[in-house]
């Protein structure tokens, strides 16, 4: 699975393997009507504690993590009234330093926009079925808990 995308108006998702686009997503969030955009973009750390991180790879249940992503910009809209919602997310190996994921929100107030952020990265590591292997310099490997 190259891509996988639901695209409208209101709410973009996207799971993809290649990288993701900071640019493209920046592009779709203002409309008229927002006066107030967050962006977060998680990216591939180098260290975790004292060991030093090559890759993380990602892994999901494409259909329902696409479900589920509606799910999440669905109860963030009706939360904060939000104009646009973007949740991209990479598959595969991601090196260090690029994202691996990016959430927007727009809104009329920049107050909703930041807290709409927040739910949506926190619920998303927590709701949607997509697992995190880390790739240590050293050789080993460990799949990471989601929600933290």
């Amino acid at each position: 699975m190259e891509r996988l995308e639901q695209k409208n108006d209101a709410v973009w998702l996207c799971i993809q393997e290649h990288p993701l686009d900071v640019a493209a997503i920046a592009a779709y969030l203002p409309t008229p009507l927002v006066g107030g955009i967050d962006l977060f973009i998680g990216t591939t750390r180098q260290w975790t504690g004292s060991r030093e991180t090559v890759t993380l790879s990602y892994e999901c249940y494409p259909g329902m993590a696409l479900k589920e992503m509606a799910r999440i910009a669905r109860a963030a809209q009706d939360r904060w009234k939000l104009e646009r919602v973007a949740l991209h997310h990479r598959l595969g190996p991601v090196p260090a330093g690029e994202a691996s994921v990016i959430l927007a929100a727009g809104s009329a107030h920049r107050a909703d926009a930041f807290e709409a952020c927040r739910f949506l990265i926190d619920t998303l590591k927590k709701d949607v079925p997509i697992w995190k292997k880390e790739h240590f310099a050293d050789g080993t490997e460990e799949w990471v808990q989601g929600g933290g």
